[in-house]
């Protein structure tokens, strides 16, 4: 098992949104910060550190003792909360693709859903694959499970939803009427009834298990982003032009506009006793809300990154959040500190910037296109991709550890220049056709060239340039 302590300082939207002013205003602020330790005592980790990219998706079980998360990384993650220390339980490995949400469906089990188009159901207590569902055929972005575990459903960009019996790890209905993406989903508290969510504005009802349309609930205008029902009668949603509103189930209409976000409304989050309601944006922005009365208790802001993933303790005291960082971070929420510092490095490794003064561009492309999955050391760092070291000369699909996707363990190629070269010339798609590998081409041969002599130099562990030159990160320089 893998330990990390939380005593550290402290689409949907691309990774290079900006932020608003008053974002960048309090950015100048934070830095001066960004290294310094939260004050101890805190009931739960600071972070939850592990994943070797962005994280998507983060929830706590209902007792508060387990959390999972989901990452770029293509991988799903099982916490054990002890006191302040996140200890990897569980590394969930199966998607070929980035994992954008997750669900606990009971003590020994948990679902994902990803974007290879799959939802996987996965044994808690052996880390193994129960079953994996490939209906969907395209990207899907959300996953909820009935409160007694025994459906689950999955929101897909084949403009569709789908419903699943945990039990006998079936498919048994397919939702389809929605006129465009389906975001998010989400269950009655009682299980007879499913809620989708769409990219076409509208909010739909149906029946479970049957998955018969009961109802249009509501209307948008613009896409729905997610969605979680709050109590018997009530769903909170948030919208890709900010809004985020409380519906009357029964009545198919607003029952409480809530302050609007600035940008999209790409995360909501409900405590387990049903008294608090958390939403986050695009700009980094989260509040909190008394279900009580819909009245705002408590902002915070991190104007590095989107907010991704949210989840809130039991008594919604506690907030988790997730975005562009590999790990997970804690907001106090009640009693509120005074300032909260933040632990981040930005610009990000897949975030530097060309400013024309001697960059190397074999590193600038490097870390453009493949940092974000791949690492240059023996360590392959948790990463989507396996390690680049001593790639050269390297069958594919033949590095020990890693979990190749059958298209690539009985492949003939060995990399080298010739076929590193193809690979970012022809793509993924069709050098490696079937593989886990994103889609990246590199169309100006001359970056390509620099790409090639960088890892060349790169993966033997010598001297990182392959012109002289250095990468600059937004002001500072990286040797």
């Amino acid at each position: 098992m893998e330990r990390f302590g939380s005593r550290e300082g402290a689409g949907l939207l691309p990774p290079g949104a900006s932020a608003p002013s008053r974002a960048r205003f309090r950015r100048a602020a934070l830095a001066v910060f960004l290294m310094l330790a939260p004050a101890a005592g805190n009931a739960m980790p600071q972070h939850f550190k592990g994943h070797g990219g962005p994280v998507k998706s983060v929830v706590l079980s209902r007792d508060g003792t387990r959390a999972l998360t989901g990452s770029f990384d293509y991988s799903a993650i099982l916490w054990r909360i002890e006191g302040d220390e996140a200890i990897v339980e569980r590394r969930l490995i199966g998607h070929e693709a980035a994992v954008n949400d997750v669900a606990f469906a009971g003590p020994d089990r948990a679902v994902s859903v990803s974007d290879d188009g799959s939802l996987a159901v996965w044994d808690l207590l052996t880390g193994g694959l129960l079953a994996r569902f490939t209906g969907h055929g395209r990207k899907v972005l959300g996953v909820a499970v009935s409160r007694d575990a025994h459906y689950a459903a999955s929101a897909g960009w084949d403009h569709a939803s789908r419903l699943y019996d945990l039990e006998t790890l079936k498919e048994i209905a397919v939702l389809e009427g929605h006129r465009g993406n389906v975001n998010a989903v989400d269950f009655s508290p009682d299980g007879t009834r499913l809620f989708t969510a769409s990219y076409d504005g509208t909010i739909r009802m149906w029946s479970v298990p049957e998955g018969r349309l009961i109802a249009q609930v509501y209307d948008n205008g613009w896409s729905v982003n997610v969605l979680k029902a709050v109590g018997a009668d009530r769903l909170l949603f948030g919208g890709l032009d900010g809004t985020l509103g409380v519906i009357d189930v029964a009545a198919a209409d607003l029952a409480k506009v809530l302050p609007r976000h600035a940008r999209p409304v790409l995360a909501l989050a409900l405590s387990a006793d049903g008294n608090r309601a958390a939403s986050g944006d695009g700009d980094g922005l989260i509040r909190v809300f008394s279900t009580s009365d819909w009245a705002l208790e408590e902002e915070f802001e991190n104007p590095y990154s989107p907010v991704w993933g949210l989840a809130l303790s039991r008594d919604g005291s506690d907030a988790l959040y997730a975005g562009l960082d590999d790990f997970v971070s804690l907001w106090q929420v009640a009693p509120r500190k005074p300032f909260e510092p933040l632990e981040t490095t930005v610009p990000r490794r897949f975030q530097v910037e060309d400013e024309g003064r001697g960059s190397d561009p074999g590193a600038l492309q490097f870390a453009r296109k493949c940092s974000i999955c791949h690492t240059l050391t023996p360590d392959d760092g948790n990463r989507a991709g396996p390690t680049l070291y001593r790639v050269f000369g390297r069958k594919a699909g033949s590095l020990a550890g890693y979990h190749y996707s059958p298209a690539l363990q009985g492949s003939d190629i060995v990399w080298n220049e010739k076929t590193i070269g193809r690979l970012f010339d022809d793509g993924p798609d069709v050098v490696t056709p079937g593989s886990k590998m994103p889609m990246q081409r590199i169309r100006s041969a001359a970056e390509r060239d620099a790409l090639i002599a960088f890892l060349k130099t790169a993966t033997a562990g010598g001297d990182h340039r392959s012109k002289g030159g250095t990468i600059r990160e937004k002001g500072r320089d990286r040797e």
